[in-house]
């Protein structure tokens, strides 16, 4: 649930949006915060780091910073950089979430995900995945679901009320007409422990997070949200060969600046990502963690970004999930 002390917190100390600023130095000639709405250890602190390495060697004189900023259902950071000054020292780093379910799912939502930002690029995906129990009886999505149909109940796990982990699960429950319950957790750490334990029946996971006891043979992953098959877990199938195309539904990570930052800026950050993501190092170091790099330019970030937003509003209203203010 959003707390709003927080967000007024957040409004007090962050700069008036649109406010008369001037640059009196040639950008970057101070540090470059990159604002993550979430706590550091996640995937996304993860890649943020990641990133903030390689812009400070990309870009001569330029140092970046990344600073968590946790809360209120992730709107607490993000709104931050949305009334941040539009001088290019103050960046988002967000995700799905942030930027395109958020704008869904609160109605209050005190940010405009596609109006109040900038959009510099989309730097990397990953896919969600449903994963059981090891000890569990359902060895396929739809045995699965059939425990959860004439007269049976199957529990499933989140990240988080609100989270993809939670709708993206949900929307399953309602095409398949299951009874079920959700076991909210905070974050997907303990979530993915008591799926381990037995505690719940289900999991809808990011691959990062559950990839490795998948392989340790302490969880069955029952669908991916990828394409193809992994090459690494062949046995695996996609949701789409599961019978379940819907729950395809990949998490993904881009960066923003506020709106009316200049377009010299954004163009000189868009410009670095691709080259940064094409890295073999780079591409090497994200994909041990799961990641896919998938960078999008600015503008075609931004198209892709809008159709988020409407395929997350047709989640929600599918759902009926909401987070209230």
């Amino acid at each position: 649930m959003i707390l709003r002390r927080h967000l007024l917190a957040a409004t007090i100390a962050a700069p008036v949006a649109g406010r008369a600023w001037a640059q009196d130095a040639p950008w970057p000639s101070r540090p470059v915060r990159i604002v993550l709405a979430y706590p550091p250890g996640g995937s996304t602190d993860v890649l943020a780091r990641a990133l903030a390495e390689r812009l400070a060697t990309s870009i001569p004189g330029a140092t970046f910073v990344v600073e968590n900023r946790p809360g209120g259902a992730a709107v607490v950071g993000t709104q931050a950089v949305a009334t941040a000054a539009p001088d290019g020292y103050t960046l988002s780093l967000g995700n799905n979430q942030t930027h395109a379910a958020n704008a869904a799912m609160i109605r209050d939502l005190p940010y405009r995900p596609l109006e109040d930002f900038a959009a510099i690029g989309r730097l990397a995906e990953v896919h969600h995945a449903l994963v059981v129990p090891a000890t569990s009886p359902a060895k396929t999505l739809a045995e699965l679901a059939a425990r959860g149909k004439g007269g049976g109940r199957i529990t499933y796990a989140s990240s988080g009320v609100g989270s993809a982990s939670h709708v993206i699960a949900e929307s399953f429950v309602r095409r398949e007409g299951l009874t079920a319950t959700h076991v909210p957790y905070r974050g997907g750490a303990q979530a993915t422990t008591d799926t381990v334990a037995g505690v719940v029946d289900a999991f809808v996971s990011t691959w990062p997070q559950v990839v490795a006891l998948v392989k340790d043979g302490r969880l069955r992953c029952l669908g991916i949200g990828a394409p193809r098959r992994l090459a690494e877990l062949p046995e695996v199938p996609t949701f789409a060969e599961a019978g379940a195309p819907n729950m395809a539904v990949d998490a993904w990570f881009g960066l923003w600046a506020p709106a009316r930052t200049p377009a010299p800026i954004i163009a000189r950050l868009a410009e670095a990502l691709p080259r940064i993501l094409a890295e073999p190092e780079m591409v090497t170091r994200l994909g041990s963690l799961g990641f896919n790099p998938a960078p999008l330019g600015a503008a075609a970030f931004a198209s892709f970004q809008r159709a988020e937003v409407a395929r997350w509003r047709e989640l929600v209203e599918l759902t009926g999930i909401r987070l209230e203010g």
